[in-house]
């Protein structure tokens, strides 16, 4: 399997120049392709589109937003909550890429980051994504040195002049792995002035089970001296525990137009009860959001002028679900407990105000500021007569981080066949935070020296690209360019101060069940990434094409991670030991710090005609192939966590009159490179088949497939370690040990229905 993952989608690669060039001359339909870009001047440099036909047949597969992303060329998934997945674009993730929703920069609000910004929109309200891979101009946004997501709900509509506009859409599914339901209903009502429109979503899922047993069947945790108290629950050998959820969102958005200008104001709200972690050692309990999002956009004589403000309000709670329980520090418990309640407040405001200034027929200029005011407080409160009370732990008080930024990006056409883009960025990054304290006096040296600290930071940041883009001719189109981006370190990384060993398991981004201390003295990030991409295609772009894309960044000061040692700690008992630097099958406790790090890899995506007008219709293949690679350069010589090992999707597409219906392989490679420093754990290889078809009718649409169609076990190399049940704070115990990663999921069968009105 291993070698015939190297071989057989970079033959089929190589091979798709000479076979669409056999079939430049015929005549076909495009196919439904998440990469839906009409035409490559259509679209920003730099940037590709998934748009609402090509997101239609995965809303019934996925309630995750980031699952709408896994078609595109370069991108991953970290594992998470079932509606908090992580993406990944060539090997950077989560903080490290700018992700902007409806135009809000939000912040994820816990520290093990449960509530990522696309956790906050449904599959349903998405109406395109916008994907900057690598290189992203600077007028997309700052703090970050990857790409760039910008998801999009539908823009407001009106009716005619003199006419009311009613109109809506409905949909529900069922996903038999998890037994997952859901549903969606969107209306709108509209004058030729005003428009208002409603959108809500559901979705609630049990644990899912993977494509065979993993660990022994039994009660999700057991007496052993040490729990606080015993489960009835029974879990099978096949499933996932801590995999469950609930989420529901609510939005309604009010819209004015007078001839060239809109106003715009959207507010939004979240509800997730619950969602299990399986590779976190705590569960979401809460997460309550309210985001209001205030838009105007006008186009004038000399070019447009878009200004936002938006304002995000986040309650989060974590405690265990009931597949996971406390180790407690002292005599077992003979009745329930409260258990390790944590809670969490963030409060996001900001403002940004944009302007496209036609200097020419050939020169743009786009100019912007940006401003963020984000505070935040994480505490968890006292529970029992152990070693956690009597005091509320304050892990982060008052933290505060705010970011001020202006932008100025010339964009020239030279000619019809050359387009150039120069841009810079600076940014000022303000960190600070108030006094801590632990639970008892066993914490007051480490609360004592964080506080006697200087904790106020400030980052002055500059962010700059040049790109072009050469299009020879109707058939082909280059791009190339270099991108110096920067980002400040998150509050977690700065801030978070215990190395007890329960606080620092509290702190995990990156599943992989490890525990983290922040560092006061961490340095931003600063990339510099060359980027080329090649896109060969037919004139009208219908027929074929074929895409390829190397890159190449160097991070001075990336945010990796040393093993914590005894000179890091006040704490009598903290896990910053000597143990901790020589245990090489156990989980460990880090501290953040930085080293200097570099990524690289290639991208390769294509399609192209199989046949055409048959009596069973027109067939097309599609493909993709990634790699990436990623080690520091400083410190240990050491391979980057979490780095997606080589991958290819292979997939053939019939359309049928109004049947589309598409058999899919999926290959990774197996995961060897892995984080030494962390005790990251290895994948194997493994292929999966996934069948998919739907049905379009001009008002409704129809789909139903199976994921993983031979039920074919696997470890998700992005998965993470699997802490889902049992007695999961340190030493661990119950049926998580070291070891087992989490797995994907087994057979799905999924079905859904959308219907407009």
């Amino acid at each position: 399997m291993k070698h015939q993952l190297r071989i057989i989608p970079l033959a089929v690669a190589l091979a798709l120049p000479q076979l669409a060039a056999a079939a430049d001359d015929k005549a076909t339909t495009l196919p439904e392709v998440t990469v839906s870009a009409s035409k490559a001047e259509s679209l920003p440099v730099g940037a590709t589109q998934v748009d609402k036909a090509g997101m239609a047949r995965m809303e019934a597969a996925t309630s995750d937003t980031a699952s709408l992303l896994r078609d595109m060329p370069g991108v991953s998934l970290y594992g998470a909550g079932g509606v908090s997945s992580l993406p990944v674009i060539d090997g950077l993730a989560d903080d490290r890429l700018r992700i902007k929703v409806d135009g809000m920069d939000l912040i994820s609000a816990c520290g093990n980051h449960m509530n990522p910004p696309l956790s906050y929109i449904d599959p349903s309200n998405v109406e395109s994504i916008q994907v900057y891979s690598g290189i992203a101009p600077v007028s997309v946004g700052g703090d970050s040195i990857g790409g760039a997501i910008l998801v999009k709900s539908a823009d407001p509509e009106f009716a005619a002049a003199g006419q009311t506009l009613l109109k809506g859409e409905a949909g529900a599914f069922y996903r038999s792995n998890g037994n997952a339901t859901g549903g969606n209903l969107s209306a709108t009502i509209a004058s030729e002035k005003v428009s208002v429109t409603y959108s809500g979503s559901t979705v609630e899922s049990d644990n899912y089970t993977a494509g065979g047993n993993f660990k022994p069947a039994g009660p999700a945790f057991v007496a052993d001296g040490k729990s606080l108290y015993t489960s009835s629950k029974w879990l099978a050998g096949d499933e996932v525990g801590s995999s469950m959820y609930k989420s529901t969102n609510q939005s309604l958005k009010f819209a004015l137009r007078n001839e060239n200008h809109l106003v715009e104001l959207k507010v939004g709200v979240q509800d997730i009860p619950y969602q299990g972690f399986p590779n976190q050692r705590m569960d979401m309990t809460a997460n309550d959001s309210t985001q209001v999002n205030l838009r105007y956009a006008g186009q004038y004589d000399w070019g447009k002028l878009e200004a936002r403000a938006y304002n995000e309000h986040t309650r989060h709670k974590m405690n265990f679900l009931e597949d996971k329980a406390f180790w407690y520090l002292s005599a077992p418990q003979t009745i329930p407990a409260p258990g390790m309640p944590m809670d969490t407040e963030g409060r996001n405001t900001g403002a940004v105000v944009k302007a496209d200034i036609l200097l020419s027929g050939r020169d743009t200029l786009r100019m912007g500021a940006e401003y963020q005011r984000y505070r935040f407080n994480d505490w968890w409160d006292p529970s029992g007569n152990g070693g956690m009370s009597p005091n509320t732990f304050w892990d982060i008080n008052n933290g505060e981080r705010d970011r001020y930024a202006a932008f100025a990006e010339w964009e020239a056409r030279w000619s019809p066949q050359w387009l150039s883009l120069l841009g810079v960025r600076g940014e000022t990054v303000k960190m600070d935070t108030g006094t801590v304290q632990g639970y008892n006096s066993s914490y007051n040296a480490e609360a004592n020296a964080f506080n006697a600290k200087d904790r106020s930071r400030t980052d002055n940041n500059w962010d700059l690209t040049a790109l072009a883009r050469y299009t020879p001719d109707n058939s082909k189109a280059y791009e190339f360019g270099y991108a110096r981006k920067t980002r400040s370190p998150n509050l977690y990384e700065r801030y978070t101060w215990s190395t007890g060993g329960m606080a620092m398991n509290m702190i995990n981004m990156v599943g992989d069940g490890n525990g983290y201390v922040g560092n006061l003295d961490l340095k931003p990030e600063v990339a510099n990434t060359i980027s080329a991409t090649a896109d060969w295609h037919d004139a009208g772009q219908q027929n074929w094409g074929l895409k390829v894309t190397p890159y190449y960044t160097y991070v001075e000061d990336y945010i990796n991670a040393r093993r914590c040692t005894a000179s890091d700690t006040l704490m009598a008992g903290s896990k910053c030991a000597a143990a901790n630097l020589t245990t090489t099958n156990n989980y460990v406790f880090l501290k953040y710090t930085n080293q200097d790090a570099h990524l690289y890899g290639l991208d390769i995506s294509g399609y192209f005609p199989l046949a055409k007008n048959t009596g069973f219709g027109s067939f097309t293949a599609t493909g993709q192939l990634n790699y990436v690679r990623g080690k520091t350069t400083s410190g240990t010589d050491d391979n980057l966590y979490n780095m997606m090992p080589l991958n290819a999707k292979l997939a053939v597409v019939q359309r049928l009159g109004s049947w589309t219906n598409t058999a899919e392989v999926v290959m990774v490679d197996a995961k060897d490179d892995v984080s030494q420093i962390r005790n990251e754990l290895k994948t194997a290889g493994y292929g999966l088949l996934n069948l998919r078809s739907s049905y379009a009718w001009k008002q409704a649409r129809f789909d139903v497939g199976i994921d993983n169609v031979f039920d074919r076990f696997y470890d998700y190399p992005l998965g993470g370690a699997y802490v889902g049940q049992g007695t999961t704070m340190p030493p661990g115990s119950g049926y998580a040990p070291y070891g087992i990663a989490v797995p994907g999921m087994g057979r799905s069968i999924y079905a859904g229905v959308n219907v407009k009105f």
